[in-house]
């Protein structure tokens, strides 16, 4: 019996066409999400939806290759690896400017993302997708199940090495328009090597054309001005886009297309935006704001809150960030000092931190949501418990909750407010704008009870130097929710997913202390 060596395996071109474009079609679908999430948010319906085209762009591949596949050459597939080399071209130029045209278009929240998927990465998933049943034809095995299996059995090895690293590689160390380039100039890498050695004039040429058009669309911009103002820094983490943007005197930190945190640069000490000021709460329920001497902030953005409350108290303040590149932001462009003696960062999940350590905190500010991705085992029962443990006896919790304060849209307050009373003793909501639209409610949560009157509230907030004023918080204090139909959140049946359904599609409002409401991209 002969048997197989590593070392002395040498792959057919056919197997290394099909090796690269397994690579090639599993980076692109990685790539899918982070060029179309910060347009059309990462929930559920935009992965499905990549997932969906891209399947089907190279199932359609596959029947048609297979049809073809009788005339199949090597020079063939050389043509389709330079051609898809120039539709990533495309996707490097053009992507921001389609993905922001097809936003556009008028059609259910749902499947707004289909449009700009389709247009983008369909043509080339569908391209790679003649490359196996091509290879199966040139293989040299013998029976044509044993050509099909090693062929795609090549293929998933591609597609395995080509997820691992896009997703630990390439992402955490280049941006997409890197990564790109990176896949164009291996397709036409591998075009060049199908045709040695005798290399034909037109196929050279032409991929010679295909590497300047990639290199011209990653240094090119199309002609797209940014609504937002001058993005002063932006960078691809391993877990989102980021991007730093100054509009006139303020400076905004993005997550995703998402507005996270914001500073006047003339300013400072003014809190952009309304909800930030809300973040004081826990010092008007707790007893006696002396008594406050250890801070958590779950979700550090631009640190505005953490550095606040280093300002306002004489307190220590713990921040968990899991994105250390968010942290490096906030020190870079919002003033915030990493060094600073009664600061400590750590840059993990929370629950998880949570979970290992034997700090107790006075204070715990949950600010690690947004409108379209929400963390669902931040939001259940279980982690509540693990936050209340983790609190001293007249501890406060806040968590800052994107959601409409009644109407449809309020699922997913009604869900977290019960979850979290379920576990604390009371709870408190104050809506950030008196407007019915989505917008940050801040619900408040005690170990102890604290049934105060808005009246009592009024008394607590007078004689209190707490660096802001909550009077406007305390006229936005909500009722307590007709909640009693909405569902516990358990580790185990989160539903976080359909209580947000009902807001994509509807405007997020962030009030400002200008006394400006702006809309968020729904």
């Amino acid at each position: 019996m002969e048997w197989w060596s590593p070392a002395s395996y040498r792959p057919t071109k056919p197997e290394l066409a099909v090796f690269v474009s397994g690579v090639t079609s599993m980076g692109i679908e990685i790539l899918a999400v982070r060029i179309v999430a910060p347009q059309f948010g990462s929930h559920i319906y935009t992965v499905g939806g990549i997932l969906t085209v891209l399947l089907a762009a190279l199932s359609l591949g596959y029947w048609q290759g297979g049809k073809r596949a009788d005339t199949a050459t090597n020079r063939e597939m050389s043509w389709l690896m330079l051609a898809t080399a120039v539709y990533i071209a495309v996707v490097v130029y053009a992507s921001d400017l389609l993905v922001s045209y097809t936003s556009t278009l008028a059609l259910p929240p749902e499947y707004a993302s289909l449009p700009a998927v389709i247009v983008l990465f369909g043509p080339p998933t569908y391209l790679l997708g003649f490359i196996s049943p091509y290879a199966a034809e040139l293989s040299r095995k013998v029976g044509t199940g044993e050509a099909s299996g090693h062929v795609y059995a090549l293929g998933t090895i591609g597609s395995i090495v080509g997820s691992g690293a896009t997703t630990f590689v390439f992402i955490p160390a280049m941006t997409v328009d890197g990564i790109g380039l990176l896949f164009g100039f291996a397709l036409v890498a591998t075009a060049l090597v199908l045709l040695s050695p005798s290399l034909p004039r037109r196929p050279v040429v032409a991929a010679v054309v295909v590497s300047v058009a990639l290199v011209g669309a990653a240094g090119a911009t199309p002609i797209d001005a940014d609504y937002r103002g001058d993005v002063v820094y932006e960078t691809q983490t391993p877990h989102q886009q980021l991007e730093i943007v100054d509009d006139g005197t303020e400076r905004t930190m993005y997550l995703d297309g998402s507005r996270h945190s914001a500073i006047d640069l003339e300013n400072p000490d003014r809190h952009v935006f309304t909800y930030t000021k809300y973040f004081h709460l826990p010092m008007l329920l707790t007893d006696d704001v002396e008594d406050v001497d250890r801070v958590l902030f779950v979700g550090g953005g631009g640190y505005t809150g953490p550095q606040d409350f280093l300002e306002q108290y004489d307190v220590e303040v713990d921040v968990v960030e899991i994105d250390p590149a968010v942290t490096a932001a906030a020190e870079e462009y919002f003033g915030f000092d990493a060094d600073h003696e009664d600061v400590t960062v750590y840059d993990e999940d929370a629950r998880q931190y949570l979970q290992r350590t034997d700090e107790t905190y006075d204070v715990i500010v949950l600010d690690a949501f947004k409108q379209d991705q929400v963390p669902f085992h931040l939001t259940t029962q279980e982690f509540m418990q693990v936050a209340s443990d983790r609190l001293t006896d007249d501890g406060v919790l806040q968590a800052n909750v994107i959601s409409a304060p009644s109407g449809s849209a309020a699922e997913f307050y009604h869900a977290q407010e019960r979850t979290m009373a379920s576990v604390f003793a009371d709870t408190h909501s104050f809506r950030t704008s008196d407007s019915h639209s989505i917008q940050n409610i801040q619900v408040v949560a005690t170990k102890t009870p604290t049934s105060f009157s808005e009246a009592e509230l009024r008394e607590r907030n007078d004689p209190r130097d707490l660096g802001v004023d909550l009077e406007g918080a305390i006229d936005n204090r909500l009722p307590d929710p007709d909640a009693d139909d909405a569902p516990i959140l358990t580790d185990d049946r989160g539903e976080v997913d359909s209580l947000l359904d009902p807001m994509f599609g509807q405007r997020y409002v962030i009030e400002e202390t200008d006394g400006e409401s702006v809309e968020a991209p729904a």
